[in-house]
């Protein structure tokens, strides 16, 4: 017995040698297709720069595309309290105009909600009339992530 699997062992190592690649010793990965169910998202957002804000809303745009941007099963909520307050105060608007239209596009049809702390816009000195339109200023961004989560919205940063 111990001959056979010597044998069958001399025979496969050769074979799985030959068909590896040096720089990909494991092989290659493989594409798992999959379908998700429905999701309630809450994004904890804090970022300094306009690339990670992007990259944000890039992730919570394709997040509700693999929903099917179904607004009666899927929710997703953007809360805000960093350095990225500052993009979507109405002062900064042509600076940031590219980026506020991309954010405001995502809240059209009620899944993805942006939702802004005030204690945290007040320390910026911003208040809720200097923010746009498309943004829900909430009392305090920590509550608001804890209301959602024991609602059943599932925690993202």
């Amino acid at each position: 017995m111990l001959r056979l699997l010597a044998l069958v062992f001399a025979l496969w190592l050769p074979a799985v040698l030959a068909s590896a690649d040096s720089s990909a010793p494991w092989g290659r990965a493989k594409t798992v297709e999959k379908t998700y169910s429905r999701q309630k998202v809450v994004y904890d957002v804090s970022v300094k720069t306009v690339a990670q804000l992007a990259n944000v809303l890039d992730r919570a745009s394709y997040l509700s595309a693999l929903n099917d941007a179904d607004p009666f099963d899927s929710k997703i909520v953007i809360v805000l309290h960093g350095d990225e307050i500052g993009f979507f105060a109405i002062r900064n608007y042509a600076k940031y105009k590219d980026l506020m239209t991309r954010a405001q596009s995502l809240t059209v049809g009620g899944i993805v909600d942006i939702r802004m702390c005030r204690v945290a816009a007040r320390r910026r000195g911003i208040e809720p009339q200097d923010i746009h339109g498309f943004v829900n200023v909430v009392p305090m961004a920590d509550a608001e992530i804890i209301d959602l989560q024991k609602q059943g919205f599932a925690y993202m940063q």
